[in-house]
């Protein structure tokens, strides 16, 4: 009993480090990257809430910021990038062509980068204003404190299968 509330108290004070020191993987593709970078900019400051250095490369990042259209051609590598990253990680989907296709309906164009790999938080706006990528970034931490990101959900049932398989088989897991 007492080993239990060790560990979260644990996990939470890890979840609050993680949660102010995000580092993002910007994958671009198109123009919502300029509105992507005013947010870095002084006025708006992404630094602010600890998503302040872009990291380009997946292995030092824990954030990926898929911004802009995602062709069909370009989602296996998108798949590529966010398998490197390191666990836990999280994923935004910024503007409305990487959470739904956008206007574009065609055969190029992916219906979402949700299609390839799982995201946390949609913003949507075309572009979405820095405003929106601020109160995205805030609710995104506030599901990484609380331990509520779709990769560290996944390692809790990790966990959980490896410690009580008899538990998830009896859920129908």
């Amino acid at each position: 009993m007492g080993l239990e509330l060790v560990t979260t108290r644990i996990e939470d004070a890890a979840n609050w480090g993680r949660k102010f020191s995000l580092f993002t993987y910007p994958f671009v593709t198109a123009c919502c990257g300029m509105e992507f970078m005013s947010v870095a900019a002084p006025k708006y400051d992404i630094a602010r809430f600890g998503a302040e250095f872009p990291r380009f490369s997946p292995r030092q990042s824990d954030l990926l910021m898929i911004v802009g259209t995602i062709t069909e051609r370009q989602g296996p590598a998108l798949k590529r990038v966010y398998d490197q990253m390191a666990e836990p990680k999280w994923v935004i989907a910024f503007g409305v062509c990487a959470s739904t296709g956008g206007f574009y309906q065609n055969y190029s164009a992916m219906p979402g980068a949700d299609q390839v790999v799982p995201v946390d938080v949609y913003i949507p706006g075309c572009p979405p204003r820095p405003e929106q990528v601020l109160d995205a970034l805030v609710l995104l931490q506030e599901r990484v404190q609380q331990g509520r990101g779709h990769s560290q959900i996944e390692d809790k049932h990790r966990q959980l299968a490896a410690t009580q398989p008899e538990t998830l088989e009896a859920a129908g897991e």
